[in-house]
């Protein structure tokens, strides 16, 4: 068992941490204020082939596994967890797309939304539903050789921009759920004014409207009444994504907990010399090796599912962990920097915020141990 970082892998890692904090950086305030994502980052992503990092070279993704993907994550979650969460919810849409499209919807979605043109979105959450597939209130009615879907998604993520959205609705002849393909901003497709986030700036969440949207039968993902089984991939490899954001929003937190202590001076000497401080920091430092090697092995499991009710435990098992100890570093790094750690000019405030999120997204903590107690019990 070697954890030692292949020289591919660390590109991966160093190519992502080089761009985020010289092209992420100096914005990450205006990202803030406007809760908006400059056009010219997505740009710069898609040129350094960002997007595409777990997909495989035959879909115009570079072959770097979900290994690769995790390392780049951190590292620009580790900036603006606004930016890393467009292009985790980027990679759920496709991901769907890939593992379960035809050829046609592959050949069709997967290069735009691996070079930035598109950006791919995934709707499941309705106002009234956010986990149980049995209250979805989406309707696809078959008319002909279409199908016209009416209904509201609530909370969906990259929906301002264009690409394909995946829609689960239920069927009208079958009244099972199932996936659709539709493309954003088609007719009858509209979104709310952004949700006010207390944090994850940048990533804009907002309110999906179906009203009368005809797709082609073709855009069906997978077959009909298939669409639990793709949502429960889609979410599993999703929180991916969502673990790698959150051991970036750790790692910042740890590193900007470290400089505050080594700089801040009491009675002449460094706060870092004192043993309540230094306890402190060792803790952190142990919550971040169990994050980061939690997510580091999820990315690596990845790359080679053999059970996807495995996977699904072990990805349940790895958000639901990062992202409630991301709440707690975060929480012990503003302690550390005491009143100046909520003061809007230091990081660790905005660190804090992002990590709240953290265990209500992407199935909620309890949900996750659920999951996970679930397989193991059913053993």
């Amino acid at each position: 068992m070697d954890f030692t970082l292949s020289k591919e892998q660390l590109l991966i890692r160093n190519t992502a941490r080089d761009f985020a904090e010289k092209y992420i950086e100096p914005l990450v305030r205006r990202i803030e204020d406007e809760n908006d994502v400059p056009r010219q980052i997505i740009d710069r992503m898609a040129e350094l082939e960002l997007f595409g990092i777990q997909f495989a070279e035959e879909w115009g993704g570079s072959d770097g596994g979900y290994d690769g993907y995790v390392l780049a994550m951190e590292q620009i979650a580790r900036v603006s967890s606004g930016v890393s969460m467009i292009l985790s919810v980027n990679g759920l849409g496709l991901g769907a797309i890939c593992t379960y499209g035809t050829k046609e919807q592959k050949e069709k979605y997967m290069e735009p939304g691996l070079t930035g043109e598109l950006l791919a979105s995934f709707a499941f959450t309705e106002p009234g539903t956010g986990s149980d597939p049995r209250q979805i209130t989406t309707m696809a009615i078959r008319e002909g050789d279409s199908y016209v879907i009416n209904g509201t998604k609530r909370f969906i993520s990259n929906a301002n921009f264009h690409g394909p959205i995946v829609v689960f609705a239920r069927e009208s002849e079958s009244d099972e759920v199932t996936a659709f393909i539709v493309d954003k901003f088609c007719a009858g497709y509209s979104i709310s004014e952004a949700w006010d986030k207390i944090g994850l700036k940048g990533n804009r969440i907002v309110d999906v409207y179906l009203k009368n949207v005809r797709i082609p039968a073709e855009n069906m993902l997978g077959k009909v009444g298939r669409g639990f089984n793709i949502l429960l991939s889609g979410i599993a490899y999703g929180k991916i994504g969502i673990s790698s954001t959150y051991l970036g929003i750790t790692l910042r937190a740890y590193e900007e907990a470290v400089k505050y202590a080594m700089e801040k001076k009491h009675r002449g000497q460094s706060i870092a010399k004192f043993q309540a401080m230094q306890l402190r920091v060792g803790e952190l430092a142990i919550k971040l090796e169990a994050a980061r090697w939690l997510t580091y092995r999820l990315g690596c499991l990845a790359n080679n599912v053999k059970d996807p009710m495995t996977f699904a435990r072990e990805a349940a098992l790895t958000k639901s962990f990062v992202c409630e100890n991301a709440v707690d570093v975060t929480r012990v790094a503003v302690d550390i920097h005491g009143s100046y750690g909520v003061m809007s000019d230091y990081k660790v405030q905005s660190l804090y915020r992002d990590a709240i999120i953290g265990p209500q997204i992407e199935g909620v903590g309890d949900m996750q141990k659920m999951i996970v107690a679930g397989t193991i019990l059913r053993e």
